[in-house]
């Protein structure tokens, strides 16, 4: 009985094999034959099994070696990495931090392609977001009129906006008498971007320290030198190759303050309440140091002081019910001066950045000396769009 189911198992094999049923008899007559061709089936099947297992461990081991490179460019000195956490920084920034310390040579490839993304300078690279932060915020410490005005951004040379230039006048009628035509004029007022350049110079042994922060270093020299330009020219500036200031722009209407030297508080009383009440209700003061200093020492007929310090976290002291930004670039108290101004700045006044910051690195100029000198440019445009929200006091005596 064992005999003939070996025969049928057998013959059904050599049917599976495409063998004729006369051959697979006289292979059936020798069990041997039956036996190594169920072993070869088998090793046929684990060598396939094998390739299939081989070819899938190699596919781990690829992705392996990416994160080991990964985090091998993440602890480089410089890159600002940690080998892991929510804190690290983007291939973007490891980028720059790497391009401010060892220039573009010895850098990885998607180090170099994370650089010249989205550069429309033609020349030098774009700080990553997280650098452009930092210097914004040194910025915002040195030129406050950024805090008190509107800021945007352009990709153009120039920004246009429309301006009405006349209102629409309309008339009391009788009941049969003709009526007059009326209408708005409109005009067009173009802020131009101009450009602010310099450069810094950092010693090869500081690019060279892992313990200290280049990113930092530079921003805070290049936040120095671009807040000590733009902040005179958003308030006094001509307009020549830089944004016009608001003190500059024609149309402002100015009080006498009765006075050359000292401040009298009823002008600023008089100037406040100029302001229609759509502005003054958000308008603040404008001064320098010295002149806020003056002010405080100022009292009414009660002998109240005009200055009114913040009793509440957040909440800035007052002059006359409204916060004080102090500008460091406003001019003092002298005589026909303008020390101080009054409005609703974030109305009246725009300032439009082109090209946030874009760093050049220039290993050979001041090879000689041990120096790496990166060329910083800017390009910001400022102006006055209404000036009826701004009023400035004249230190006059007529």
């Amino acid at each position: 009985m064992k005999q003939n189911l070996l025969h049928l198992d057998a013959a059904a094999v050599g049917l599976m094999f495409g063998q004729s049923p006369l051959e697979t008899r006289a292979e059936n007559d020798d069990p041997l034959v039956a036996a190594t061709a169920a072993v070869e089936e088998l090793r046929t099947g684990f060598t396939s099994f094998q390739t299939r297992a081989e070819e899938q461990l190699g596919g781990i081991a690829a992705i392996t070696t990416r994160l080991d490179d990964i985090e091998t460019r993440m602890n480089r000195p410089g890159a600002g990495g940690n080998g892991g956490g929510d804190g690290d920084p983007s291939l973007e920034c490891r980028a720059f931090s790497n391009f401010l310390r060892m220039g573009r040579e010895p850098m990885a490839a998607d180090e170099v392609r994370a650089l010249v993304v989205g550069d429309d300078t033609k020349g030098g690279y774009l700080a990553p977001t997280e650098f452009v932060a930092e210097v914004v915020k040194g910025l915002v410490e040195l030129s406050p009129v950024r805090q008190a005005a509107r800021v945007g951004s352009t990709s153009a040379g120039g920004v246009i906006l429309p301006k009405r230039t006349g209102r629409p006048t309309a008339h009391w009628v009788g009941e049969d008498e003709d009526r007059k035509e009326t209408g708005s004029t409109y005009g067009q007022l173009e802020i131009p971007v101009h450009e602010i350049a310099c450069y810094v110079d950092v010693s090869l042994r500081l690019l060279e320290d892992s313990a200290i922060n280049v990113d930092s270093e530079v921003a805070s020299d290049l936040s120095e030198e671009f807040g000590r330009m733009e902040g005179p020219a958003f308030i006094s500036g001509d307009g020549v190759k830089k944004p016009e200031g608001f003190m500059s722009a024609a149309g402002i209407p100015e009080f006498k303050n009765g006075h050359v030297s000292e401040i009298k508080p009823d002008a600023l009383i008089k100037m406040m309440y100029s302001l229609p009440a759509a502005y003054r209700n958000s308008a603040s003061w404008m001064m320098n140091g010295t002149t806020l200093g003056i002010i405080r020492t100022l009292k009414d007929g009660q002998g109240n002081y005009l200055w009114q310090p913040s009793y509440q976290a957040g909440q800035p002291s007052t002059l006359l019910g409204r916060p004080v930004v102090d500008a460091v670039d406003f001019p003092d108290i002298a005589e026909n001066g303008f020390p101080i101004a009054f409005g609703d700045f974030s109305r009246a006044y725009r300032i439009y950045d082109r090209v946030q910051l874009s760093i050049l690195r220039d290993p050979y100029t001041q090879a000689s000396k041990g120096l790496v000198r990166f060329h910083a440019r800017r390009r910001v445009g400022g102006g006055t769009v209404l000036g009826e929200a701004l009023r400035k006091l004249k230190m006059s005596a007529n």
